[in-house]
């Protein structure tokens, strides 16, 4: 089969280039810990060895564990004289509550500031002139911190980012003065933006119960009504060795990396992180529908359908439909809607890579002149065939194809390592899975793909956003009784 020498061809020039990041004569980790921990008396700086993960065919990843809880994540890879240096939390807007939203986000903000060691701007110019870039993101289910310096620059990076974990510096000129730009971030990501203000009136609407309810950017009003001692108590809780995985790939010596991690965090305490409430979003069992107004020459149209969660295998079949739907400008809907049908000007979706079960979200900007019943009737019908018919023997492996691509050249890069690496341990809690992932999409079947259309493209379960321009009025249907009759069936 064609997938399969494409896999092989990308997979042999993928492992001769890793098989250079192979530790020759290197000690064992548990040796390596024994010795690392002779005479070392204090209890949060003593390491474990928690195990070996092979990471694809040549490399392997390294866990160890503080005495505080810090997890340590190492991956020695010498293709290149580079390190990428990773902190990854387990703390996101899942873990606000109602009133405080945007909070994890803030923080993201806040990191770059002062500590109790660095003047505002120090951390940042620091970097630069070690010849390095750093920079954060946060997401419904985690917030992470990035840097990727050359090899030389690892001991500079590990001080930052231990100070900056126990002594960031929180006083009111610092939290005001990042509430007006995150104030102003939401003016411009969400508010003053069709898609963003289209995306957040989705999620509002999908999901009623569950986190992911709200922005990761936060309510406005959240924002405004920030205090100092809200983000002083969301950084003793949050902001803590036991909530953090460090992830280190690159060129990097395991013992030398090691003992920085100690001497730089090993002082830290635990926290006491608050057991997170298990919420189960109910199920829903009739179309939503909302309607938004906005300043725009043509009708938009955004669409959720529950999705499985990431950990799920469903959730690789899922991706696999996907990709066939619209992954790219061959895909059935792309041709449909935009090259050959010309009815839209952008049609895209993504599967939601959430802990919990998300959205499988498709985005349709249509030209000026056709409305979005257009194409919502063309996305009807493509997704009842789909439920009815098995995919192509050819648009499977095209699929699954584009994916290990777009999998393997994620993999090129020290930082496109890590970032998997910490995205893995802090979703499901094993990165071991990552090439498991692959392995999934490669055994995918028609069958498999024709299945999980049934469960996910299901109209009743399915909430959708219609975006007009400013003046118009909405069709025939009732909006209000779409999601009234959604009330009483629930």
């Amino acid at each position: 089969m064609a997938s399969h020498s494409l896999s092989a061809s990308i997979v042999g020039l993928t492992v001769t280039s890793l098989a250079q990041g192979c530790a020759v004569g290197a000690l064992p980790q548990s040796r390596l810990v024994e010795e690392l921990n002779r005479g070392q008396r204090s209890r949060t700086a003593r390491l474990e060895f928690v195990e070996e993960l092979p990471f694809g065919e040549a490399l392997t990843v390294s866990r160890y564990r503080l005495g505080n809880g810090l997890t340590v994540l190492l991956l020695v890879d010498r293709s290149a004289p580079v390190v990428s240096y990773q902190t990854w939390l387990k703390v996101g807007s899942r873990h606000e509550t109602q009133g405080k939203t945007g909070l994890a986000h803030l923080f993201e903000h806040l990191m770059f500031n002062e500590t109790e060691h660095l003047a505002a701007g120090e951390f940042d110019r620091l970097l630069e002139s070690a010849g390095g870039e750093t920079n954060a993101a946060t997401w419904v289910d985690w917030t992470y911190y990035y840097e990727n310096v050359p090899k030389d620059a690892l001991p500079l990076v590990v001080r930052l980012e231990a100070d900056r974990m126990a002594h960031l510096v929180l006083r009111d000129p610092q939290v005001s003065s990042e509430k007006d730009v995150v104030t102003n971030e939401r003016a411009l990501r969400v508010d003053d933006d069709i898609e963003g203000s289209a995306n957040e009136a989705l999620y509002e609407a999908a999901f009623r119960t569950h986190p992911y309810h709200w922005p990761t950017i936060g309510w406005r009003a959240d924002i405004a009504g920030f205090t100092t001692a809200d983000c002083r108590a969301f950084y003793r809780t949050f902001y803590a060795p036991n909530n953090a995985t460090i992830v280190i790939a690159g060129d990097i010596d395991e013992a030398a990396a090691l003992r920085l991690v100690r001497e730089h965090y090993g002082s830290q305490r635990a926290a006491r992180i608050p057991d997170e409430p298990r919420v189960v979003e109910p199920p829903q069992r009739a179309e939503r529908r909302v309607t938004l107004r906005r300043p725009t020459p043509s009708e938009k149209l955004q669409l959720g359908y529950r999705a499985p969660a990431f950990g799920e295998r469903d959730h690789v079949v899922l991706s696999v439909l996907h990709e066939v739907l619209l992954g790219g400008r061959s895909s059935r809907l792309f041709r449909k809607l935009v090259s050959d049908g010309e009815l839209a000007v952008e049609a895209r979706g993504s599967v939601a890579p959430f802990r919990d079960a998300g959205l499988y979200e498709v985005w349709i900007s249509m030209r000026e002149g056709h409305a979005a019943s257009e194409a919502l009737a063309i996305l009807d019908a493509e997704f009842a065939r789909v439920r009815e018919e098995p995919v192509s023997a050819a648009e499977l492996e095209k699929a699954k194809n584009r994916l290990e691509l777009a999998f393997l050249q994620g993999m090129e890069t020290a930082s496109g390592k890590a970032e998997q690496l910490g995205f893995y341990e802090t979703v499901i809690g094993d990165p071991g899975r990552i090439f498991g992932r692959l392995e999934d999409t490669r055994r995918v079947t028609a069958a498999d793909v024709q299945r999980v259309a049934r469960r996910v493209l299901d109209t009743r379960r399915r909430t959708a956003v219609l975006v007009l321009p400013d003046g118009t009025a909405p069709d025939e249907d009732d909006d209000d009784a779409d999601a009234s009759a959604d009330e009483g069936a629930e």
